[in-house]
């Protein structure tokens, strides 16, 4: 094989470009994108980050959603357009502008006020409220240092045969930088690390967007 021709199956931003591309926002997903450039905090899903969503959601027929950080709703309409049509989606965040980001995108996109709670506050403050092994999934979207120690608190509310995901472990290419030592990239790896050490769960990594760590709980 030549040494300028990419391996089978190898991405590259052409690839990218098209995934982005297949991976069809609504004109309401479109406004919330725009919406969250202004905002800091994490930046929201990608496009083919949210079709993966969309997808596995409607695999697992979740009924019952819990995503950590709002990413301006972005997670929230990807995942909702998986869900069950009586599914309930459970978004907490604990940056306010964020949260009215989201409020405003569910609002767009009417989204009935059944569908969705919205909760200010961070995994600490609000994971005691929630009932293990009762959710088909969890989706972390947010800064991963704000639910790095509350892991296992996050694990204990998937059931069996649900999928835990978190977003944005490949930014920057931090995690595979051995000299790398910021905050972030150590609470990647200590995430990553736990999920894939533990025998009770199915994981894998997908190099989408920023990434996607996703992992099944089995029996």
């Amino acid at each position: 094989m030549s040494a300028q021709q990419p391996p089978p199956g190898g991405g590259n931003e052409l690839g990218a470009a098209y995934a982005d591309r297949f991976a069809a926002e609504s004109p309401e997903m479109q406004a919330a994108r725009h919406r969250t450039h202004a905002l800091s905090g994490s930046q929201p899903v990608e496009p083919p980050v949210g079709a993966v969503l969309a997808v596995l959601a409607a695999t697992t027929g979740a009924r019952s959603v819990v995503s950590i950080g709002s990413g301006g709703g972005l997670a929230a309409l990807w995942l909702l357009r998986g869900m069950r049509p009586d599914g309930v989606l459970t978004a907490l965040d604990g940056d306010p502008e964020q949260l009215r980001a989201a409020r405003t995108a569910l609002a767009e996109a009417r989204v009935p006020a059944s569908r969705a709670r919205l909760i200010f506050g961070t995994p600490g403050e609000v994971l005691p409220r929630l009932s293990p092994g009762g959710y088909d999934m969890v989706c972390c979207a947010g800064p991963p240092r704000e639910y790095a120690e509350h892991l296992p608190g996050l694990l204990a509310l998937v059931r069996v045969g649900g999928t835990l995901t978190c977003h944005g472990l490949l930014e920057g290419g931090r995690i595979a930088d051995r000299t790398a030592r910021d905050p972030q990239t150590v609470a990647w790896r200590e995430i990553s690390r736990t999920i894939r050490d533990d025998d009770s769960l199915l994981p894998a990594v997908l190099p989408i967007g920023s990434g996607l760590l996703v992992a099944t709980k089995r029996a």
